[in-house]
């Protein structure tokens, strides 16, 4: 039986209690089985980099023992925020990566990000490291493999600065990089690129001292909304612990969740690309795919999930998606991966070429009454069978529906969604309406049929 418990080994990444579930000798067979898979297909150079928490140098180190020992060198880029290591696999042309990140989870948590080519890894890829440990097919290399250091970050602000040129235009930024790796890139970037920047928590700790570095919840996003109301900023921009998702705030210190978020750049990339395909994540509004007809793209559902947009972003050649997440990936000006330093550029970039506020554009997408991503327990055994009952029932009833990723019930005037979680033994749900009557109605509906498909119970998030 492995020694490294197979739970962790996730969708998209490998995740677990920091302490316990990625003790050093797990992590080192983790390492050595990612390297021997690696070598497996002729790669024996991998990027190797980690965020700002406690935990993620012992982690590092474990996992560069188990690379060399299958004969992968390691390039170790020290303190990295994940798109930083997401450019390393372009800088040095390296087929393999690890990144060592908890991203936006609580701090006693940490995980590997593995990378082949120029993505990550995910789903059936990432399960066959975990059977590799498990039948210990891990063959240590004859030769180790070699180590040197080298540190990105300069070169990676240079890069960022390169792509983005702002209008006549100076806007007002506040940075909150919440004690991540943020601190690192977003402050000088913003401001060679032109911006008047105010920051907040940018020293990286992995304390996290001032909030959590989770900028998709509310509570984190206090400080933000604050300074820009005090400042009078144009944007703030607040930045997850491994800074691949951004939260924004406009200039009245209302959130712009990420649905809206991805309306509105595209409001800036169709013009230029008319007839665009535009990749919408299942979660997201309705004023998303509103917006982008409106605007005469093609929008296109897909399933959630970062790595799942990606792959499906490149099948596509698409130029632009994203998450409510928070995560953008820009594949029209830029590396197609998220990052979301790039992404504030990119909104500093539009607010420089017009003197109307970032709140006045927003007016033209709607924001229709909805509740929020609501996650609650349902055991990993029981799970799917909810969604597939409630699918059945749906599609007996001859009802509108999509079925990409769970199961989207498209109603008169809302829609109402339930998917399995990759991540986690829960169910995800999220309604909405084009009125608060509407909303009411369609709750109270999807609540009764997950119900009958023998969901827990449970209350929906606003």
């Amino acid at each position: 039986m492995s020694l490294v418990p197979a739970h962790i080994f996730r969708e998209y990444d490998i995740r677990g209690i920091a302490d316990t579930e990625l003790a050093d000798e797990k992590v080192y067979l983790i390492g050595r089985a990612y390297g021997a898979w690696l070598m497996r297909r002729g790669v024996a150079r991998a990027t190797l980099g980690g965020d700002a928490r406690l935990s993620t140098a012992r982690i590092k180190a474990a996992a560069a023992r188990g690379l060399r020992s299958s004969g992968v060198g390691v390039v170790d880029l020290g303190m990295v925020s994940s798109p930083a290591f997401y450019w390393s696999l372009y800088r040095f042309d390296a087929r393999g990566g690890v990144m060592v990140t908890g991203s936006h989870n609580p701090r006693e948590f940490n995980g590997l990000k593995l990378a082949y080519q120029k993505a990550t890894l995910w789903g059936d890829d990432i399960q066959e490291i975990y059977r590799m440990i498990a039948a210990g097919d891990m063959p240590e290399a004859e030769k180790q493999g070699g180590y040197a250091a080298a540190d990105i970050n300069a070169e990676y602000v240079d890069m960022l600065v390169s792509k983005i040129k702002l209008g006549p235009r100076r806007p007002k930024v506040v940075c909150d990089c919440g004690n991540g790796t943020g601190g690192l890139y977003a402050p000088e970037f913003l401001r060679r690129i032109g911006c008047d920047v105010t920051e907040l928590f940018s020293e990286p700790d992995g304390n996290f001292p001032n909030h959590h570095p989770d900028p998709t919840k509310r509570e984190n996003l206090s400080a933000l909304i604050d300074t820009v109301r005090k400042t009078g900023a144009d944007f703030g921009a607040g930045f997850d612990g491994d800074s691949d998702r951004i939260g924004v705030v406009d200039d009245r210190g209302e959130v712009i969740w990420g649905d809206r978020l991805m309306a509105f750049y595209w409001s800036e990339i169709l013009p230029k690309h008319p007839g665009a395909l535009a990749i919408c994540e299942i979660k997201s509004s309705m004023a998303l795919p509103e917006t982008v007809e409106r605007l005469g793209g093609r929008p296109l559902w897909w399933k959630a999930g970062h790595s799942l947009v990606k792959a499906k972003m490149r099948e596509e050649g698409a130029l632009f998606s994203g998450e409510v997440s928070g995560h953008m990936f820009f594949a029209d000006e830029y590396f197609g991966y998220d990052d979301a330093f790039y992404a504030a550029g990119r909104m500093a970039r539009i607010l420089s070429n017009t003197d109307k506020p970032l709140s006045e554009m927003m007016k033209a997408i709607p924001i229709y009454p909805s509740t929020i991503e609501t996650r609650y327990d349902c055991p990993d055994d029981k799970k799917a069978g909810v969604v597939e009952r409630v699918k059945e029932k749906a599609a007996a009833e001859k009802l509108n529906v999509i079925t990409i990723d769970g199961v989207r019930i498209v109603y008169e005037n809302g829609w109402g969604l339930v998917r399995v979680s990759n991540t986690q033994p829960v169910l995800v749900a999220r309604c909405e309406g084009r009125t608060k009557e509407a909303l009411d109605e369609i709750t109270k509906d999807m609540k009764r049929r997950l119900l009958e498909a023998g969901s827990p119970d449970f209350e929906w998030g606003y």
